[in-house]
């Protein structure tokens, strides 16, 4: 299935996964509704190194990846909830009891540091690289993890908003200064008000 390029206007990884699912124009897109879906998504996040998606690709038993991606799916719906629900507001402690089911996915990670050759130009020729164990497909779903936490540990919810095009489902961190604002892109949902506001006004001055 042919998809456009998927979305990364959300100024955020863990928001950018939210955004997986959108409608850019009029017809909505799953970035991730199948396993070469995810591998994709993945890819163009690149939170996965190429050679590991390549070799889960070529390793994976039939059905393994798609069930993978409903995993994704429904760890997206899940965190989308707890995003909708504490937007606008600083998160407090008292939140960490929901997060438990990102904590638990957190558990099965594989990471390790190892050495390797530092790039040109640095003062060190060897420097230390954090490193993951790509084993199932299963692993596939730990960056997309760690994109989440690094969510709600290092972002102000204060300033996570949803897009205000009446039909628009998706979510940023407003970086702006003072904060204001109010679309996803000015090229899609913010021209479409623009133009909307134009209507209006010549309606408004014909009657």
């Amino acid at each position: 299935m042919s998809r456009p390029p998927a979305m990364f206007i959300g100024d955020a990884l863990g928001l950018d996964f939210l955004n997986s699912i959108a409608t850019p124009v009029d017809t909505p897109v799953d970035w991730i509704d199948d396993g070469e879906g995810l591998l994709n998504w993945l890819d163009q996040a690149r939170l996965v190194p190429p050679e590991a998606l390549d070799s889960i690709r070529r390793h994976a038993l039939p059905g393994e990846l798609d069930r993978t991606a409903d995993q994704a799916r429904r760890l997206r719906e899940w965190f989308r909830g707890f995003v909708r629900e504490h937007k606008g507001r600083p998160l407090a402690v008292g939140d960490l009891a929901q997060l438990e089911p990102l904590n638990r996915l957190l558990e099965g990670d594989e990471t390790f540091s190892r050495i390797v050759p530092a790039p040109a130009g640095e003062d060190m020729p060897l420097q230390l690289e954090a490193a993951r164990k790509w084993r199932t497909p299963q692993a596939l779903l730990l960056p997309v993890g760690e994109a989440l936490a690094q969510l709600v540990c290092t972002e102000e919810f204060l300033h996570v908003k949803a897009c205000e095009g009446p039909t628009c489902t998706l979510l940023f961190a407003d970086h702006t200064r003072g904060h204001r604002r109010r679309w996803c892109s000015m090229a899609l949902c913010g021209n479409r008000a623009k133009q909307a506001a134009h209507r209006h006004r010549i309606k408004a001055h014909q009657d």
